[in-house]
């Protein structure tokens, strides 16, 4: 143990890298352990926090302290920072590093360094102190410290490491570095330098200001009238007037010759000979064997001033040279080489008179291409490329041909023939990626920096179409919604339009105009199924459109569908192509020929491909257009096959998890539009998930705009244009298991009506109403089933098959796609059911699907336990894993006393049949605290008791008071007949 007063012998060792290792003695000539001398000698250094953050190695016995090369220097510069107590003893490099550190702190905190010329050779940036700006007892004192070649590179070492943690260590105070000194950062180290002293070096990177009243540069001179032949030339710019250049002559030994100011010769004498080894170092200059010839005397052809341009000059900017060139030169090399393709006045659908209609339509057009300020017709282009030249002057001016480029503008123009003209998808996708490059000019050096060569950029034009003022309207039309057409809703409409969904029907019907497919991707809620009917009914109303329109949904929002339909617009027809009774081959055509819209389910269209691609269809609308993202299944591909004028696709979740999926929408819509699928991929799908380019994602932003409109409920003019309670309904079709047993039980009913008589007349109805509401939900509540699990090898925690429970209710199949969506919008819902069964179910197949908690509160529930329910469903604490976003409540234990306002949806999975108790649980989300509208879904299975009732509560017709009261004991009073007719199921909602 170090008694008070101690005497601790330090001594150290500087590695390669500047870093200290210390070691320490005693009085008895033993090494003081490691942790103790860092514990004593760092007592008070704040930067290791105290000696904590430093790390002890072994050396055979002897224990050292590693101190990192930034602190080195600051450190034994103020040695204050160790323990007062001990007798600190300094030896040998210890010594040395004692009386070197506060001279080399002074020229950190002066700035008194410098970059090493010999690091910055080797491809490194390395700072050491600046002996010129020492007095001579500083310089003589560093000489007589570094006797020791490895402990003067040590010091080295640990000086530039503080240099650069005090002055560059940020990422902003780095950027400044580059900014003033580039020559620095270049590639070319070795060759920029080759030939120069450290003086000389520093003052061309411009560390040192240079005396000279001029500075050297190499001047490109361009062919006179009638001449062929360029010129290089070395001159001296005079720094004060710029425009003052005098020539020098360089010699094979380096000597300059010339006219210039006679105070300028001392520094030229001085200085020539490193111009040559320079110059040599990165042109390819010729051996002249005559005294006194100039070195650059040699002309230049076309080829060589070519490789000047491009090439050599930047290898002299990088070396740190001025270079001079024609002032026409920097303009043409900023502006990309353009491939025009002109179109004509009146050239469009040139084929037998057609007008413009379809992406497919043909367009007739001239080319052009725009190099530099030259704008050539196509002879004249190919006049050019045939001369051979890669600087052809051109009505007084000069042109530079790429022969890179050329050939790429002559294959484009060849892979494109005029005599077929342009098809409008061409016209299109040309007009909207020459925007987004317009927009992106600016972003030039951007990229430059993100590491794209100068010779990549090069390799680049633009392929660009020039519009005449028809499709120039249209296009504009295309991209600004403040150019749509305004049209009045259709006479038949019954519903008054907001004014987004004018803009929606109004930009369908301006779409299907010209046969340009469209994707309505509004936020679930908003209304997208008015908009598209609005659409439909308007077509038929204005534009005489008799064909029918085939709408491909879901099957269990078929009957949604047909009450949609009638509720807004009771004049068009309607047909259900669904079940084992639809119709076929010639009766399906004939009937489909009687009717204005056609309703069939995904599964169905599948099947019956080959009916429905027999026929062509006004138009072809799918909603849920998401159950087409994968291209490769059956169903995607047979909706594909249906031709179609117009095709529209209605889905508020255009991607779930990746651009395939809206290249697979955008591919129904409009076929082609954005190549084949493997091609997205590579030029879209890859860059923009993998890479994150910012350019890629913004020419496909370009290319999807004009076809997608997606408004989303948190809009400003969306959210003051909704009710505060948005209600809607949402009907679903029974599956064909559902029907039967529906059927069954309705007729056991009816024979046990004819037997039984009072009380037991009333329970047996009663039973049934249970079996039959239990059964619109599920056939699982009947049946009494366990649910099924996948097989899977995780015996503890077994999946059920959510997929085959789905396929048994249209129920749950919708509850879980409407779910999904609330919850990839980060809102969050409650769902209420009457049965435990049904709340248990929703809550293992949610928790399931979702990957997240879900709360089911029921009449069994703990206050306890119901309380921290609540409270965790209301939070916006939680961290992600543990928040609820979806809780299930049974009507009778959540439907009152409730503030649930963190949701903003609200589903009642099966009704309660009173408005008043449904609108109190309704309620528990929509109440004060509520900042958000409320959309509320009240699920109906068509055909069943369900509609019935609901039919006659919205007619209001005049029924018992006990209607409106909290039970349904109404039912039982009702006569035979007319609970015959109340729970009879009707064929069109069945799936038969």
């Amino acid at each position: 143990m170090t008694r008070l007063m101690d005497t601790i012998k330090v001594n150290l060792m500087l590695t390669e890298y500047g870093d200290a290792l210390i070691y320490g003695s005693n009085d008895s000539f033993s090494y003081v352990p490691g942790l103790q001398l860092k514990q004593r000698l760092f007592a008070w250094h704040e930067p290791s926090l105290y000696g904590t953050e430093l790390a002890v190695q072994t050396a055979g016995e002897i224990e050292m302290v590693l101190l990192p090369a930034e602190q080195v220097i600051p450190f034994f510069a103020d040695r204050s920072q160790a323990a007062k107590h001990i007798s600190w003893a300094w030896e040998a490099n210890a010594a040395d590093l004692i009386e070197l550190a506060p001279l080399l702190a002074r020229c950190l905190e002066e700035r008194k360094y410098a970059p090493s010329l010999d690091a910055f050779e080797a491809g490194e940036l390395e700072w050491t102190w600046d002996e010129s700006a020492l007095e001579d007892e500083d310089q003589a004192l560093l000489a007589d410290r570094f006797r020791d070649e490895g402990f003067r590179k040590g010091m080295i070492a640990a000086f530039s490491a503080a240099v650069y943690r005090r002055h560059y260590g940020t990422e902003a105070s780095d950027a400044d570095l580059r900014r003033e000194f580039p020559a620095l950062f270049v590639s070319n180290r070795a060759g920029s330098a080759k030939g120069m002293d450290s003086e000389t070096w520093l003052l061309s990177i411009g560390w040192r200001a240079d005396s000279a009243p001029f500075r050297p540069a190499l001047q490109l001179i361009e062919p006179w009238e009638g001449k062929t032949q360029w010129r290089l030339r070395l001159v001296l710019q005079d720094k004060q007037q710029e425009a003052s250049v005098f020539r020098a002559k360089l010699s094979e030994n380096g000597e300059a010759y010339g006219t210039w100011p006679e105070s300028w010769t001392p520094f030229v004498r001085e200085r020539s000979a490193s111009w040559l080894e320079r110059l040599r170092a990165t042109l390819p200059l010729p051996r002249i064997s005559a005294r006194g010839e100039d070195v650059l005397a040699a002309p230049l052809d076309d080829k060589a001033a070519w490789q000047f341009l491009t090439t050599d000059s930047r290898n002299l900017l990088e070396a740190g040279w001025v270079v001079l060139l024609p002032a026409w030169w920097e303009a043409a090399s900023r502006k990309k080489p353009r491939l025009r393709a002109q179109v004509r006045e009146g050239g469009e659908g040139r084929r037998a008179g057609r007008s413009l209609f379809g992406l497919d339509s043909i367009i007739d057009f001239d080319w052009r291409v725009a190099i530099g300020d030259a704008d050539l017709s196509e002879a004249e282009f190919k006049e050019l490329v045939a001369r051979g030249e890669r600087l052809v002057r051109f009505r007084d001016q000069w042109i530079p041909l790429d022969p890179a480029l050329l050939a790429q503008i002559s294959r484009a123009m060849e892979g494109m023939d005029r005599s077929e003209g342009l098809s409008f998808q061409d016209v299109l996708q040309l007009h909207l990626l020459s925007q987004a490059e317009e927009a992106q000019a600016g972003g030039e050096a951007e990229a430059a920096e993100a590491g794209e060569s100068a010779e990549a950029k090069a390799q680049r034009f633009e392929l660009e179409v020039v519009l005449n003022e028809q499709l120039l309207g249209l296009f504009r039309q295309l991209s600004q919604q403040s150019e749509w057409p305004k049209l009045e809703a259709p006479a038949g409409l019954r519903a008054e339009l907001r004014g987004y969904q004018r803009d929606g029907f109004s930009w369908l019907v301006f779409l299907g105009s010209f046969g340009l497919g469209a994707c309505l991707a509004d936020d679930m809620g908003l209304g997208k199924t008015v908009q598209l009917i609005s659409y439909l009914l308007y077509r038929k109303e204005n534009a005489g459109i008799k064909a029918p329109s085939l709408i491909v949904c879901p099957t269990s929002v078929l009957g949604n569908w047909q009450k949609e339909v009638g509720k807004f617009a009771p004049s068009l027809r309607v047909m259900l192509h669904y079940g084992s009774r639809r119709l076929e081959d010639e009766a399906f055509y004939a009937a489909a020929n009687e009717t204005d819209i056609v309703l069939t389910s995904f599964s169905t269209a599948s099947l019956d491909q080959e009916l429905l691609s027999g026929y062509q269809w006004a138009s072809l609308c799918l909603d849920e257009a998401q159950n087409i993202k994968n291209a490769q299944t059956k169903q995607s591909a047979a909706v594909r096959s249906f031709p179609a004028k117009h095709r529209v696709a209605l889905t508020g979740t255009p991607i779930e998890n990746r651009l395939s999926e809206l290249w697979s929408i955008y591919d129904f819509m409009n076929p082609g539009f954005l190549g084949t699928s493997k091609g997205f991929q590579e030029r879209f799908a890859n860059p923009i998930e993998k890479e994150k380019d910012a350019r890629r994602t913004a020419d496909l932003q370009k290319l999807v705009k004009p076809f997608m409109l997606r408004r989303k409920k948190k809009d400003p003019a969306i959210q003051l244009d909704l009710p505060e309670k948005n209600e809607m309904k949402t009907y679903v079709n029974l599956t064909g298991e559902q029907s039967a047993l529906y059927e069954q039980t309705v007729n056991e009913l009816m024979e046990q009506m004819k037997k039984l008589e009072g009380i037991q007349r009333k329970g047996a109805i009663l039973s049934a109403l249970t079996r039959l509401k239990q059964l619109c939900d599920h056939p699982v509540l009947l049946l009494k089933e366990s649910l099924p699990l996948l097989d899977t090898e995780d015996s503890l925690q077994p999946a059920l098959d959510v997929e085959l429970l789905a396929s048994r209710s249209s129920k749950l199949e919708r509850l879980l796609a409407m779910v999904k969506e609330v919850r990839e919008e980060e809102e969050r819902c409650i769902i209420f059911t009457q049965y435990i069964g049904m709340g248990e179910m929703l809550q293992k197949i949610l928790a399931q699907e979702l990957g997240e908690p879900v709360l089911y509160l029921n009449g069994s529930t703990s206050k306890t336990a119901r309380d921290r329910m609540i409270d965790s469903f209301q939070s916006r604490t939680l961290p992600p894993e543990e928040q609820p976003n979806v809780f299930i409540l049974s009507l009778k234990a959540g439907g009152v006393g409730l503030n649930l306002t963190a949701a903003n949806h609200v589903f009642h999975f099966d009704r309660w049949w009173n408005p008043a108790v449904e609108n109190q649980a309704t309620d528990r989300a929509y109440r004060m605290g509520q900042t958000r509208d409320v959309q509320v879904h009240k699920f109906i299975a068509l055909g069943t008791l369900e509609e019935r009732i609901d039919e006659m509560l919205e007619s209001k017709q005049q029924l018992s008071d006990n209607v409106i009261s909290a039970s349904e004991g109404w039912i039982t009073e009702l006569s035979t007949e007319e609970l015959k007719d109340l729970f009879t199921l009707r064929r069109s909602g069945a799936d038969l």
